[in-house]
């Protein structure tokens, strides 16, 4: 399937493309780099902002964009060190910078208006039908992601259009790190995983690490200038530490079994969960062991990352005794002692990670529940059965929880969910084609996920309709005359934020009084003094519901002679995507009599 929509609101700094990149499928060296391709960086943020706009306004800030570029063309900065101003409310990696699976920055997405959430495009990777691991970083208005067609891609987070795609020579099921204009992913299964490191704007390989061991469940983790990933091995090594800047190996850790986890790292300790049944604390620095904890008796293939929030470890495994049941547990994170412990009786065992938010931890288990526990107790607030095992992980964003569930959407009909984080009821949903393992992420009013293609979705389109309607149309000097602006919201989706502007006092005229009618909420104006000229901005002052109208009344004193025409003119806009342009802008004239 194309793009479905052309584009999306606040788009981020416009990235200079490159040619896509050609990566070796030969065996690098331990070690490789490539010094060829950094990026150029990206020095500040684009100017247009998403809003519908009339058609002069529109073309102001487009011209404004070319001065932007031959910017972007003179800089000179390395991948490591380029500008390209990620906001804080980017996720970056698979836990996100706070290793919580929760984005504290979002605004746009919540409880009130995320069941008008609706696909804004699909991109397709070289083989959708494919079960997918890798989940999304978003980054400075950039998608990226890995698929088990041996590529990484670069979309963009507005349209889906690909920026560009590199060839690892492996199946792509970790989720990608970007920091400092670096994408860093693992890919690779077996004894022939590889670590990577791609020019963000270009996917252009700057080096690349070979592990020796499996990278298809362990994604990396970036910070203070070093990549820390877990390796599916039985080398005696099963946590590497790399230089983020030339991929060279720092140390490597034992932990006594493989570990197929993502590292969690905070506060200069790097934590991991190891197939021993273990979780470890690893010193950041060197490696060294700092404490181990056990999670669970003897365990296979324990996946489930560990997420940390105010000084708490919080880890999803298989639970204690013969049954095999799923648990979570809460460890002291600089002790590892044991805090408390929930028995998922639900399922045998959990898979993911868990989201740590305002103090509940959201992990959900393969039996088909999403758990919502206490942080500080670990008391059950409230779970919901999904249709599916949940074997991704959840991420909260704004008082709601999102959350994949896998099966059959033929029989079990909904598969990726958002809910409300303080109760657990459902406030929307939708149907995937593919089993898929990937896991959501939050960013800027849109949510992406990956499930045989990259989907992304965001508030339902709105379609405003403006008309302005004058009474009376004859008019003589010193009468009144009232301007109506009708606006009409055509749906589908509801118009968050809709504002009457470009409007004013017309010539020839004074301002008398305003006034609005229409929805739940009316709205505000600003406008002139009592017999004055000059700007009128209207806001509406609630969500506009589809096929609902707003209506704004503007009279005002004619002072014009005999023979001169009035005009009046005004847009309407919205905070939500409208794909139609055409209906929002009217103009009307009359003489004066």
């Amino acid at each position: 399937m194309g793009v479905l929509t052309p584009e999306r609101r606040r788009p981020r700094c416009s990235l200079v493309r490159g040619q896509n990149p050609t990566a070796s499928t030969g065996a690098p060296s331990r070690s490789t780099t490539d010094t060829k391709g950094f990026p150029g960086g990206c020095a500040m943020k684009s100017p247009i902002a998403h809003r519908k706009q009339t058609a002069s306004f529109t073309l102001v800030k487009l011209l404004a964009i070319a001065p932007l570029w031959l910017m972007l063309a003179t800089v000179n900065t390395s991948a490591y060190g380029q500008t390209s101003n990620p906001s804080p409310g980017d996720w970056t990696q698979f836990l996100r910078d706070n290793m919580q699976r929760w984005n504290p920055y979002e605004t746009v997405l919540g409880v009130n208006n995320v069941e008008t959430l609706g696909l804004k495009w699909r991109f397709d990777t070289g083989d959708p039908s494919t079960e997918q691991l890798s989940s999304p970083a978003v980054v400075s208005g950039v998608v990226y992601v890995g698929s088990n067609d041996n590529n990484v891609y670069a979309l963009n987070a507005n349209t889906g259009a690909k920026l560009w795609s590199f060839a690892t020579g492996g199946p792509v099921s970790t989720s990608p790190a970007v920091v400092n204009g670096v994408v860093y992913v693992g890919s690779g299964s077996n004894l022939s995983g590889i670590v990577w490191a791609l020019n963000a704007v270009t996917g252009a390989k700057l080096w690349s690490f070979v592990t020796g061991g499996n990278v298809s469940f362990s994604s990396p983790a970036v910070v203070n200038g070093v990549v820390y990933i877990g390796i599916g091995s039985n080398l005696g090594a099963e946590v590497f530490a790399l230089s983020a800047t030339s991929g060279t190996l720092l140390w490597s850790s034992n932990t006594g079994g493989e570990v197929l986890s993502s590292p969690a790292v905070a506060n200069g300790v790097v934590y991991v969960n190891s197939d021993d049944g273990n979780m470890y604390a690893l010193n950041a620095t060197n490696g060294t062991r700092l404490w181990s904890s056990p999670v669970g008796g003897s365990v296979l293939d324990n996946i489930c990352s560990p997420a940390v929030a105010n000084g708490v470890v919080y880890i999803g495994a298989f639970g204690p005794g013969p049954s095999i049941s799923g648990a979570i547990y809460a460890l002291n994170a600089s002790t590892g002692a044991r805090l408390w412990s929930f028995n998922a009786a639900s399922g045998p065992f959990m898979s993911c990670a868990p989201a740590v938010a305002n103090g509940v931890v959201y992990l959900g288990s393969d039996g088909h529940v999403l758990y919502a526990l206490n942080a500080s107790t670990g008391a059950q607030l409230w779970s919901f059965l999904a249709g599916g095992g949940l074997d991704s992980s959840p991420a909260v964003a704004n008082g709601v929880v999102y959350i994949q569930a896998s099966g059959n959407p033929s029989i079990d009909g909904k598969n990726l969910y958002a809910l409300n984080a303080g109760t657990g009821a459902e406030l929307w949903s939708f149907p995937l084609n593919n089993f898929a393992l990937s896991s959501p992420v939050v960013v800027n009013g849109m949510v992406y996920f990956e499930s045989g293609s990259v989907l992304a979705f965001g508030l339902g389109n709105a379609d405003l309709f403006l008309r302005i309607e004058p009474t009376p149309t004859t008019v003589h000097q010193g009468d009144l005359l009232t301007f109506a602006f009708p606006v009409w919201n055509l749906g589908p989706g509801v118009a968050e934020g809709e504002v009457l502007s470009n409007l004013q006092v017309p010539a020839g005229t004074t301002f008398d009084y305003v006034r609005i009618s229409g929805t739940p909420g009316l709205g505000t104006c600003t406008h002139p003094p009592y017999g004055g000229t000059g700007q009128i901005i209207c806001h509406e002052g609630d969500g506009m519901a589809p096929n609902t109208t707003w209506t704004v009344r503007l009279t005002v004193k004619v002072t014009a002679p005999a023979g001169t025409t009035i005009t009046e003119s005004a847009a309407t806009m919205s905070d939500t995507f409208d794909p139609n342009m055409a209906n929002n802008t009217a103009t009307v004239s009359l003489k004066v009599q």
